[in-house]
């Protein structure tokens, strides 16, 4: 199924319904956003852009996103959305992997990465006259047939180790996506709204289809990304909205709540994933903003559609073990199957850690022209995530780090986010983050960087105890590092490897 014959029912069942915002500012109507995709999908097709193409968007968050979005995919071509932050040499890299025959980017992101392009690409700014021509034309009278199978979505990975992976999401992985939202996330109502203050390129775009399908509004904040205030002003202005963040984004915003003296009036839901949630940060923000907060699961790989902690259970204070659950990424979503593994591939019995594998129909086709990746992470028909867990008898799923993340020493493994729990126990810790530093004699060692709250000061003899307190002894940091902050990517995620890095540059001592 294309998902442009989606927009054109919404548009065609509802066409006056508002469909894209730019802050409080209504920039069109499902009818009009339809008809602007369907003369993108022309033009595109006019170029000879279509079905077994790919189109690359490079851009800040803005209404022109979703239009180029559903303009390629009118003219049944692929979409490969590049973060906006990225290098302009990053962004061409990528551009040249997937063979764009096209990017649309905007003045800001343009302007440094057109002169890096060959012919074989050529480039059209959204702030143009091209675009303007491109958004008039002649409109498609439907969209392409799209089947199951067909390339909807090339996904880059983060390329944290190495240069990015293509991840090739179908039309198929991106429905079943959609459809485990309504069945195991949250329900959309045409009142609703979605906000994009994350980048669109990723989780928070994909999460478009399901607020298509429903007629609901699309709203992307004026600054085009992130700023705590902004959004509270939005969700009381033109709630109920629902959102995605990264746990980074969701404690700004309760901090920001707090300072206000609000409790997140007009937001009606905030999925979360991406990164470690703190029991701390999440008993803090229902306590502050209520049960509005849901928990995915998700990888490029398998997009928003592994497990999920639905609000009940992020909520609850009653089950006997919802410390547990709250500390987990919840169950199985209904498109997949979870299992947790040893290194031969064999189900470890409950309780006990191993690698996290999903199976089904969320998962990707395979890497981008990379079948030796592809081979190497799905095995028998098995996505091996790279992240290791545990799983309940309940089936609840509990995080324990990526495999790299793994500390090992003496012979012992250690998870960092363990470590990180109790460090962030402490009142006057803001954000910590644990690594594994060489060592001759341990094989490693546990170091913690640790970001104070403003204003505090913390002595390591405080966590030493706290550790001790809670822990098993080996576990303990050999050495603390404070710093006013820690690195983190364009998605809030903290960068490890950098702190890796700056061990190796400056050893403990």
């Amino acid at each position: 199924m294309n998902p442009a014959e989606w927009l054109k029912r919404t548009a065609t069942r509802s066409p006056g319904s508002t469909a894209l915002y730019s802050g409080a500012t209504l920039k069109a109507t499902y009818a009009q956003f339809d008809r602007t995709a369907a003369s993108i999908g022309a033009a595109l097709a006019a170029r000879g852009i279509g079905s077994g193409c790919r189109v690359a968007v490079f851009m800040s968050n803005r209404t022109e996103y979703l239009e180029t979005l559903y303009g390629i995919w009118y003219a049944g071509a692929a979409a490969v959305p590049i973060n906006a932050k990225l290098h302009p040499k990053e962004a061409e890299w990528i551009i040249t992997h997937a063979e764009a025959a096209l990017v649309i980017s905007d003045d800001e992101h343009g302007k440094d990465l057109e002169p890096l392009l060959g012919v074989a690409q050529p480039l059209v700014s959204v702030d143009s006259d091209d675009f303007t021509t491109l958004r008039e034309a002649d409109p498609m009278p439907a969209p392409f047939g799209m089947a199951a199978t067909d390339l909807l979505w090339l996904f880059y990975t983060s390329g944290t180790t190495g240069k990015p992976k293509g991840v090739a999401l179908t039309c198929g992985n991106l429905a079943a996506m959609t459809y485990s939202y309504f069945t195991d996330v949250d329900d959309v109502l045409p009142e609703d709204a979605i906000l994009y203050a994350a980048p669109m390129s990723h989780g928070a775009g994909i999460y478009n289809f399901m607020h298509i399908l429903r007629g609901a509004r699309h709203i992307v904040p004026e600054s085009g990304g992130f700023d705590a205030g902004e959004i509270l002003d939005l969700c009381k202005h033109m709630g109920p909205i629902s959102m995605f963040a990264a746990p980074t984004m969701v404690r700004r915003l309760v901090d920001a709540a707090k300072a206000r003296g609000e409790t997140g009036e007009g937001l009606r839901t905030l999925v979360y994933a991406g990164g470690p949630m703190y029991e701390a940060d999440i008993l803090d923000a229902t306590e502050v903003m209520g049960a509005r907060f849901i928990q995915i699961y998700g990888q490029g790989e398998c997009p928003m559609g592994i497990t999920v902690l639905p609000r009940t259970d992020v909520a609850d204070r009653t089950h006997p073990r919802w410390r547990a659950r709250l500390n987990s990424v919840g169950t199985a979503q209904s498109a997949v199957q979870v299992r947790i593994v040893d290194q031969d591939g064999s189900e470890v019995p409950r309780g006990e850690i191993g690698e996290i594998a999903v199976q089904g129909a969320t998962v990707m086709s395979g890497y981008w022209r990379n079948p030796e990746a592809t081979a190497k992470t799905i095995r028998d028909g098995w996505l091996w995530t790279g992240d290791m867990g545990r799983m309940d008898g309940d089936g609840y799923v509990t995080l324990h780090d990526r495999s790299k993340d793994m500390i090992i020493s003496g012979g012992s493994n250690i998870y960092p986010r363990e470590v990180e729990e109790v460090l962030l126990a402490h009142p006057n810790i803001h954000e910590v983050s644990v690594i594994g530093a060489p060592d001759p004699e341990w094989g490693e060692v546990v170091i913690a960087f640790v970001v104070a709250v403003p204003g505090a000061t913390v002595a390591s003899v405080e966590l030493d105890a706290l550790c001790l307190d809670r822990i098993a002894r080996f576990k303990r940091p050999k050495a603390y590092r404070f710093v006013e902050a820690l690195p983190k990517n364009n998605y809030g995620k903290v960068l490890k490897t950098e702190l890796r890095e700056r061990v190796k540059e400056e050893p403990a001592t």
